[in-house]
């Protein structure tokens, strides 16, 4: 079997990210191709930006056969954005990512590689394990919790929300306790078939990722989590506030979610039994 044959449909979904494209596309493009690796796409679903994300992923398909465009006009939604790339797809794996240059090249290139030695199981990119890190860090051998805060001041991205998301992933992972501990990282790649619709639909934002991993632990999908180091944004602004309250308040649905999802993992468990 040719392992280097990927089948692979990398999505980036994209709102209002028109200079983070611009480099982060043709890195991948140059890693796919540096690597030899075969069969692959990359589908960017721009959710209704508006900047010219999509104008300069249009000529940028003039010249990449295997680059394709999603431009949607219904309601907002980071969580259908990717089940959107996931539909329009042929491909019998997915990878998914951010588009703001925080999952750095090297970062995807370590999931594939993983990947493409076991493609039954589901590997998730985790700040949170052996060889990760957080966005500001100088490395990612640094001490847990200790960031350049010069760094950050730099970027478009806030300590507070890096805090914020260590603490709050340390709180899903004792709710939910299903061996995951980047449980918003929004960087996975699995079997296409492993995804369903429910798992994106009625969520608002990142929380859909909850739902992802609990119900492949469910499934009993093989999860393994590979430390990367997460970059500062490059371009734009986050998604995210930089407010305290307004930031605790964006991690509700996440606690919700969680919370509402831990009857499944009891339920699931007492059916091992």
């Amino acid at each position: 079997m040719n392992q280097n044959n990927l089948n692979l449909n990398i999505i980036l979904p994209t709102y209002n990210e028109e200079k983070n494209v611009e480099f982060l596309i043709p890195q991948i493009f140059d890693l796919l191709s540096r690597k030899k690796y075969e069969n692959y796409e990359v589908t960017v679903v721009d959710d209704n930006s508006s900047d010219a994300t999509s104008d300069i992923v249009k000529k940028m398909i003039k010249n990449e056969s295997n680059l394709f465009l999603v431009e949607r006009k219904e309601r907002n939604s980071l969580p259908l954005s990717i089940f959107d790339g996931i539909k329009h797809t042929s491909k019998e794996n997915v990878l998914w990512l951010d588009s703001d240059g925080s999952m750095g090249i090297e970062a995807i290139e370590k999931l594939i590689e993983n990947f493409k030695e076991n493609k039954d199981t589901v590997f998730v990119g985790s700040r949170f394990v052996d060889e990760g890190g957080y966005k500001g860090q100088s490395s990612a051998d640094s001490e847990e919790s200790k960031f350049s805060v010069a760094q950050i001041s730099n970027s478009e991205d806030s300590l507070i929300a890096i805090y914020l998301s260590l603490i709050f992933n340390k709180i899903l992972e004792k709710v939910l306790n299903v061996g995951v501990k980047d449980l918003t990282s929004g960087f996975i790649v699995g079997n296409k078939s492993y995804f369903s619709e429910d798992m994106f639909r009625n969520f608002v934002y990142g929380e859909y990722f909850i739902k992802v991993i609990v119900d492949l632990y469910v499934q009993d999908v093989e999860i393994k989590e590979i430390g990367y180091f997460c970059k500062p944004r490059m371009y734009g602004f986050s998604k995210t506030s930089n407010n305290l309250f307004r930031l605790i308040s964006l991690s509700k649905p996440y606690i919700l979610s969680a919370i509402s999802l831990r009857k499944d993992v009891r339920e699931h468990l007492r059916q091992r039994r």
